[in-house]
C-alpha cells in the first residue's frame, strides 16, 4: 500500500459512523438513488466499488439485488456486513483497492457503482485503471455509475459553513482556489488526499472508454448551497425540491451547484 493509499485507508477506518451518517437523508444519496433506480431493478447483480460503510449497497440489498461491496477500508466493510445482518439481508463484502477490482471478483455484474474511488485517485492513470477494472467485471450492456467531486465543491462548502477559508494562506488552499479560478482540476490535500474535477473535464475523460454516455448530472441538483434550509422543511416541500432537481440536474449551467457529479454510461 503506497503512502497516499494508506492515508486514505486510515482516514476512512477512523470515520465509519460519520461517513454512514454523512449522506443519510441527504440529496446526494436520495437523488443518486433516483438516477440509479431508473436502471437497477430487483434481482439485478450490483457491484458497489468504494461504497464506504454501505449506504448504497444496503439500499439495493433490501431491494433483493445481489450486491457485492468492495472498499479500501476494512472497518467500512465490517460495518456494512454488520448492518446487513441486522437487517436480515445478504451482502458480500470484500476489502480491496478499486484499481484491482477485476482481481478481487470473478463474477460479472449488471451494474457497477464507482462512486468513491474517483474522489481520491490523484493520478489520471489510476483513475483510468479503476474505470477499466470496473468495465472488466461489467456485463455487456451493463450500467456504470461514476461519481466525482466537483471542483466547485470546496467553494460551496466554504460559503455554506466556513467563509473564513477564503483568506487562508495554507498552500493547499491557495492551490485549490487558483485551480477554481483557472478552471483546472485539483489533486492534493483537502479533507484527506482528494481529487476535485473541473466539470468540463468529466466527459472528455470518460469518452476514452467503451461506454455510451446516457447522463451527466449534478448529484445534489441545486440544493448544496442551501441544503440545511431545504432538508429541514416539511417532507412534501423536500420532495418538491428533489423533483425540481431531477428535472434540471442535467443542465450544464447548473452543474456547479452540486458538490458531486454522476456520469451514467452503458457498456458497449
Amino acid at each position: 500500500m503506497d503512502e497516499t493509499t494508506k492515508v486514505i485507508h486510515d482516514y476512512y477506518n477512523n470515520i465509519v459512523e460519520k461517513e454512514w451518517e454523512r449522506v443519510a437523508g441527504k440529496p446526494e444519496f436520495l437523488l443518486g438513488c433516483r438516477m440509479q433506480s431508473r436502471y437497477i431493478k430487483r434481482g439485478d447483480k450490483v457491484l458497489d466499488i468504494g461504497g464506504g460503510p454501505g449506504r448504497y449497497s444496503l439500499f439495493y440489498a433490501e431491494k433483493d439485488c445481489d450486491v457485492t461491496l468492495i472498499d479500501l477500508s476494512s472497518e467500512n466493510v465490517k460495518f456494512a456486513k454488520e448492518r446487513a445482518a441486522e437487517r436480515c439481508v445478504v451482502l458480500n463484502g470484500i476489502v480491496g483497492d478499486a484499481r484491482e477490482t477485476d482481481k478481487l471478483v470473478t463474477d460479472t455484474f449488471d451494474h457497477v457503482l464507482l462512486m468513491g474511488p474517483m474522489y481520491h485517485l490523484l493520478e489520471e492513470s489510476d483513475r483510468v485503471k479503476a474505470v477499466n477494472a470496473s468495465l472488466n467485471v461489467l456485463k455487456q450492456g451493463g450500467m456504470l455509475f461514476v461519481s466525482f467531486i466537483n471542483l466547485f465543491a470546496g467553494i460551496i462548502y466554504a460559503m455554506r459553513g466556513m467563509p473564513e477559508l477564503i483568506e487562508t494562506s495554507l498552500p493547499s488552499e491557495v492551490e485549490y482556489k487558483n485551480c477554481v479560478i483557472n478552471q483546472k482540476s485539483f489533486a492534493g490535500d483537502a479533507f484527506t488526499k482528494a481529487f476535485f474535477i473541473e466539470q468540463s473535464e468529466v466527459l472528455p475523460f470518460m469518452s476514452q472508454f467503451p461506454l455510451e454516455k446516457l447522463h451527466l448530472i449534478g448529484q445534489e441538483g441545486i440544493t448544496c448551497p442551501c441544503v440545511g434550509n431545504i432538508m429541514t422543511q416539511p417532507p412534501e416541500i423536500v420532495e418538491k425540491w428533489l423533483d425540481f432537481c431531477e428535472q434540471t440536474w442535467e443542465r450544464e449551467d447548473l452543474l456547479s451547484w452540486s458538490e458531486h457529479l454522476m456520469y451514467v454510461g452503458r457498456k458497449m
